[in-house]
């Protein structure tokens, strides 16, 4: 099944979840703590009553986008701010975590396709959409990962319930890993 079919079955926790995991793999591109979203991690484990007050302390903690930064800036940090930015306050709005979950899961995509072509644009005969409904052909190493990791955790919430939940924490903290080697690679590279 494609992530885009996965996700149209997801319900709120799954949504939140996806979501919530694609900011997760980014994190090291914030210079954050792998426990910075541990109290949203938790929450979803719950009726969801704390998540606003969360999002608030975890926001707190991120550092801000650059206040230079264009609506249209590709950088990868200004890219994960925005996922936390834009996620909804209120995790009972299935439609608002909906558009979140499918922005994030966009976003997350171009991110780890900035960061294995550096500088480069999205070339290729597919939209990182299309990827996203099962076009797979020609995909960079870190997209296809990426790509894996987001079907896998909508895949382990919509079978197991808060098993599946630390299920996904587990293959995010996996992502979060590769990002953080990549990251340390490139700041080795240009140092």
């Amino acid at each position: 099944m494609s992530l885009v079919e996965l996700a149209a079955r997801a319900d709120a926790r799954g949504l939140a979840a996806s979501g919530l995991a694609c900011l997760d793999r980014c994190l090291p591109l914030l210079g954050a703590g792998d426990d910075a979203l541990r109290p949203l991690w938790a929450s979803l484990a719950t009726d969801g009553a704390e998540w606003g007050t969360q999002l608030t302390a975890v926001r707190a903690l991120l550092p801000k986008a650059p206040a230079d930064a264009a609506p249209g800036d590709e950088d990868p940090a200004v890219l994960a701010r925005r996922m936390a930015d834009a996620a909804p306050a209120d995790r009972a709005e299935e439609d608002a975590l909906r558009a979140w979950a499918d922005d994030c899961s966009l976003a997350a995509l171009h991110i780890h396709h900035l960061l294995d072509r550096p500088g480069k644009p999205y070339e290729g005969p597919h939209s990182l959409a299309d990827r996203r409904a099962g076009r797979t052909d020609g995909m960079t190493p870190l997209v296809e990962a990426e790509l894996r990791r987001q079907t896998t955790i909508l895949e382990l919430l919509a079978g197991h319930g808060t098993v599946g939940l630390r299920q996904a924490v587990e293959v995010s903290a996996e992502g979060r890993r590769v990002v953080r080697a990549v990251v340390s690679r490139q700041t080795r590279g240009t140092a």
